[in-house]
Order: structure tokens, then sequence, then C-alpha cells
């Protein structure tokens, strides 16, 4: 499947082509503290198939096994944008900015272990359409 999409100012854009098999959804304590939520939604895409218009800010993040990894976002906007390891030959695009993110639902879900204990009852909460005000609706 082809993917697209510009961060939130338009400065950067990427284009992939992935399997939609790959899309997953990471619950380690990292891709919550770096996505300011329960989890971060991603998709592989190998280096060959990846490009990148525009110039990502580059932050070194070295995991709890010591592994490092590049992440890639907007130094305008802050949109995260991709992970990628030091060789760049595997990319981990964030979902949330590509213009495919309704088709790109997490096949599986990585790192459950530090999970929030919430999130299995989310369909059971109120949903809104729109903002605190706005009317309900069933979950999608």
């Amino acid at each position: 499947m082809k993917i697209s999409g510009k961060c939130h100012c338009g400065a950067i854009g990427i284009n992939g082509v992935i399997n939609v098999e790959n899309a997953m959804a990471c619950h380690c304590t990292d891709c919550q503290v770096f996505s300011g939520a329960p989890y971060r939604a991603v998709v592989i895409c190998k280096a060959a198939n990846f490009s990148v218009e525009g110039n990502p800010k580059e932050y070194v993040k070295i995991a709890d096994s010591g592994n490092k990894k590049i992440q890639g976002f907007c130094d305008q906007c802050g949109t995260q944008l991709f992970a990628t390891d030091f060789d760049k030959t595997v990319f981990n695009i964030r979902v949330g900015f590509l213009e495919q993110r309704d088709a790109l639902r997490p096949r599986k879900h990585i790192f459950g272990s530090s999970s929030r204990d919430w999130i299995n009852s989310l369909k059971d909460d109120q949903w809104l359409s729109l903002g605190p005000a706005s009317d309900a609706m069933d979950p999608i």
C-alpha cells in the first residue's frame, strides 16, 4: 500500500510503500511519554520504500535495552514522524499524520506488559462526536 503524509505545518512530507499487516500499536513507556498517549500506532517501512521531503529534526533515544533509535520529528510544529535505526534501514512511521491512517488499524500490540490497565475498557466509556459539548455517539 502506498502511504503519504505531511506534518501539521506542512514543512515535511513522507512517502512510502508498506504492508498493512505491519501496522502495530506500541505500548512501551517510551512511546507513551513521547506521544503523550497510552500507546503509539506505527507502521514499518523498509528504507528502499521510504522517502522524506524536508529536513526532520533527529533525537537519539536510548531504550531500557540500551538500543539507540533515531526519533524524527518536525522542529517547527513538533509532529512525530518516525523512528529508525542508526543505519536507517527500517522506519517505524507514525500512523497519525498519514493520509491513509483509517486503513492502518494495528494488527498487533507490542509491549503489552506496560499497557495501561484501562485500555480494554475504552469502548465502554462515553463517546462524543466532537468536543465536550457535542452529541453522544457509539464507538466506531
